[in-house]
């Protein structure tokens, strides 16, 4: 008789199909960032194209970030239990919704600080229109956040001794990423500092906020530690 896999070996084949499936989604993700699918035929169209790419690695860089953010949960986690995928499933479509914002947004800082040639053109058209832009932008930030926060909340309770206390921190650190992705969007239906940008300005609170949590997770440690 043949050996049955034991349930170690397939959560790891669960979430290996998990891993191939989203890579499959980031990809076709990346893909709607390309500025152009067809090849110039005028140099015209290619000096247009490559100053494209300018934009295009922003929004680019962006989401290799939120990706190995994604790699790193299955590395630490590799589970394949309903749940994550539920949750995975749930943060792969809000991917490919934030996608298009976060596209535009990446034309609009090309335009702001290099010119409406490097950003493609891109026009809010008005303040209204900002507000919207960074609503669309601030919910589709927290939600991507807010699905890691749960995912490692979820690995939480699989794991023990330290690798709890490393999720459990992770998932409070991405908190935080949703805090100030909800800060955000509601700065800008308020409308308040919308002028001055204050909705996009105010994810530099990012890194004061992550490393006070950072010092303060710190200082627990080593409180439980020595008692």
């Amino acid at each position: 008789m043949a050996d049955q896999p034991t349930t170690v070996a397939r959560s790891h084949s669960a979430s290996e199909r998990i891993e191939f499936f989203s890579d499959a989604v980031f990809a076709f993700a990346a893909t709607l960032l390309v500025v152009a699918l067809e090849v110039p035929t005028e140099f015209a169209e290619l000096e247009h194209l490559l100053y494209g790419f300018v934009p295009f690695t922003l929004s680019f860089s962006a989401l290799i970030l939120i990706w190995s953010v994604h790699r790193a949960f299955f590395r630490r986690f590799p589970l394949g239990d309903r749940v994550t995928v539920l949750l995975n499933s749930c943060l792969l479509f809000v991917v490919l919704f934030y996608v298009y914002p976060l596209k535009f947004l990446a034309r609009g800082i090309a335009s702001m600080f290099l010119g409406s040639r490097i950003g493609e053109g891109a026009e809010v058209g008005s303040l209204e229109n900002l507000a919207k832009l960074f609503v669309w932008y601030g919910f589709g930030f927290a939600a991507i956040f807010l699905f890691f926060s749960l995912l490692y909340l979820h690995g939480a309770r699989r794991a023990v001794g330290a690798e709890r206390q490393e999720a459990r921190f992770l998932a409070r650190h991405y908190g935080i990423f949703v805090f100030v992705g909800l800060l955000s969007a509601g700065l800008a239906i308020s409308g308040w500092g919308l002028r001055a940008a204050l909705p996009g300005w105010i994810y530099g609170l990012l890194g004061p906020l992550c490393g006070a949590h950072g010092f303060w997770a710190g200082r627990r440690r080593r409180a439980a530690a020595h008692p």
